[in-house]
């Protein structure tokens, strides 16, 4: 429970989080981008080819929630993994635990 505490303390840098957003929407820009090409050449028509692309962005406060519940929920994985790993006898969390306790906490989000 030591490790609760001093992880409520602090969250995740809000400008992690947004350069990680910007990298995931300019990878699924460039696949937008991939797919419409493709379509184009297949299509006869052309219509609806010059489709404006908009940029992505997020406000101050959508990226200190999205720090906070990102905090929380790794908080949640590590309480869960730690404990299938006590009620194994182990002193340590590995990659297994966090295995078993992924199913239900992706459903439990």
């Amino acid at each position: 429970m030591l490790f609760v505490a001093a992880s409520m303390e602090s969250t995740f840098d809000p400008d992690l989080i947004h350069a990680i957003f910007k990298l995931v929407w300019r990878r699924r820009a460039l696949e937008r981008e991939k797919n419409e090409c493709i379509d184009a050449l297949e299509s006869e028509g052309g219509a609806g080819i010059s489709k404006k692309s908009r940029l992505t962005s997020a406000n101050a406060n959508a990226l200190k929630l999205s720090s906070e519940l990102l905090r929380v929920f790794v908080t949640e994985a590590i309480q869960r993994a730690a404990t299938i790993a006590d009620a194994e006898g182990l002193t340590r969390i590995e990659a297994t635990h966090l295995e078993r306790i992924l199913p239900q906490l992706l459903l439990d989000f």
